[in-house]
């Protein structure tokens, strides 16, 4: 304000008594508008992040619903448990371990080790509504792992793996990626050098969010082993049809509606401007575009497996459809904000097919996955990484990391193979990462007969044999239909046996 002062001064004249007074007042009231217009950045920003926060967690209902929807009605009640469960430990685990290993800074390029239990915030960079932002994703991380173990896994076990999954190993891989100090981000500080002098650009969690999940699902599924009946004794692959395509497709609608807060939030402000001041070059146009290439990328991987899962089946199947807009948006997170929507549309058509193929490898070796996570969230969301180092655009990438001139960008737009050579290390980092800690989790669950339910339980259903009911009225209390001991005869009850089922087209 002193310059201010000293500045105006000389305007008023030497004949001006006050002359110092009255600039200095002058300057004073600039300065205090200028304060408030600061603050008014502030609340801006962090409303923007908040809102966003509610749209992810709002995933969480999409998930839940779309779980429920692909099992059979007697899991219904456990699968949707397990998903509010997610929520509730992870927020715990969050916030005693996970915020810290993440964003701790400053702290090493493996590792963060600030922020336990959210000690010393709110600080600059560092607010509360970062910490909700964070912790939304860290359960969508967990709620795609309990899609892969659906319909067969014990209790105790989700919550062991969900804790462990959202207090440690995600965050990790978070700080790694997203940190101001982890090995492969890209927003390092000026004095330090990025990966391949690019870092990694994996804007809302292709890999960070989605090839974490997919991989623990993965490794899951795989020790636990198929669902009883889904294949038969010549190795065919047998379809366990979901009880509700209604809560299928409400969940997918959910989870889209969500994903304009997992992609655009991830900008984190929105106050921000790209060129001279009354321009419409900013931050809120990169959110719009961020969410246009979102749009596009889900409706097209949609639309493409429409089509091709009816050139191959010869039906209009409503599952693979959704399951192929979510994988569009699984493999679009990763480069949202850098790509332009032409290139949203490939990202979507080869999402798509990326999903068909991997569906059928997983028939193939017998694999079971009832959500498909795996295929979906793994295979889509590797796609996604790849596919941001082949399209992602120079100007974009400079407006969304600024500073760094001569940023890699692209293969495929001109910018070399630095940015390619990152991704590429990007996946194999974290399916090792997630391997060596996932895996041996859950085989040390399975040995300590902590994973899986009994061949009984599992054909009774778990909302019965763990949960006390089902999650559906088949009688109304004192019904007729109720025996002496209160138990529901077989033609009232869930069936004891696997839903209907029926043979895939192809031989396996």
């Amino acid at each position: 304000m002193s310059t201010c002062s000293s500045d105006l001064a000389p305007l008023f004249g030497a004949v001006a008594a006050n002359a110092t007074g009255a600039a200095s007042y002058i300057c004073g009231q600039f300065e205090s508008v200028s304060l408030q217009f600061v603050d008014a950045g502030y609340a801006i920003d962090s409303t923007y992040l908040l809102f966003s926060a509610y749209l992810v967690f709002a995933m969480q209902l999409g998930f839940a619903m779309l779980c429920a929807g692909s099992v059979r009605a007697k899991n219904t009640m456990n699968i949707m448990l397990t998903n509010v469960l997610d929520a509730a430990a992870g927020a715990l685990f969050y916030y005693l371990f996970g915020f810290a290993f993440a964003f701790g800074a400053p702290s090493n390029p493996f590792i963060g080790k600030q922020f336990f239990g959210l000690k010393k915030l709110p600080q600059t960079g560092f607010d509360y509504p970062f910490f909700l932002y964070q912790w939304a994703f860290a359960i969508a991380a967990a709620g795609i792992t309990s899609g892969s173990i659906a319909e067969r896994t014990q209790f105790v076990a989700y919550l062991i793996y969900s804790a462990f999954l959202t207090g440690f190993v995600y965050p990790v891989v978070s700080h790694w990626f997203w940190a101001a100090d982890g090995w492969a981000s890209p927003a390092k500080n000026l004095d330090q050098d990025l990966l391949f002098r690019s870092g990694v650009i994996d804007f809302a969690g292709s890999g960070v969010v989605h090839l974490v999940g997919g991989i623990a699902g993965f490794w899951g599924a795989l020790i636990e082993g198929p669902r009883i009946g889904r294949f038969d004794r010549n190795g065919r692959a047998l379809i366990l049809r979901g009880h509700s395509g209604t809560l299928v497709v409400l969940g997918t609608f959910l989870l889209w509606f969500g994903w304009f807060g997992f992609n655009p939030g991830s900008f984190l402000t929105i106050f921000k401007s790209y060129g001279p001041s009354g321009s419409i070059h900013g931050q809120w146009s990169a959110v719009g575009r961020t969410a246009v290439t979102t749009t596009l990328a889900g409706s097209v991987a949609g639309l493409t497996t429409l089509f091709g899962k009816r050139l191959q089946t010869g039906h209009w199947n409503l599952i693979d459809v959704c399951n192929g807009l979510l994988g569009g948006f699984a493999a679009i997170t990763s480069g949202c904000s850098v790509v332009d929507p032409w290139a949203a549309i490939i990202c979507g058509f080869v999402s798509a097919w990326v999903l068909i193929g991997l569906n059928k490898l997983a028939a193939l070796v017998k694999y079971d996955d009832p959500l498909e996570a795996a295929q979906l969230h793994g295979g889509c969301g590797t796609w996604g990484i790849i596919f941001t180092a082949l399209f992602a655009r120079e100007k974009y990438v400079n407006e969304v990391y600024p500073g760094r001139p001569g940023r890699p960008y692209g293969l495929f737009m001109g910018g070399g193979g630095r940015l390619l050579a990152a991704h590429v290390v990007q996946v194999l980092v974290i399916v090792g990462w997630v391997s060596v800690t996932m895996g041996p989790l859950f085989l040390l669950l399975r040995k300590l007969k902590l994973l899986r339910i009994s061949a009984e339980d599992e054909m009774a259903g778990m909302d019965l044999t763990t949960h006390g009911g089902s999650a559906y009225a088949y009688h109304d209390d004192g019904d007729e239909t109720t025996n002496h001991h209160g138990a529901v005869p077989a033609p009232f009850r869930p069936s004891s046996v696997p839903a209907k089922v029926e043979p895939i087209t192809t031989q396996v």
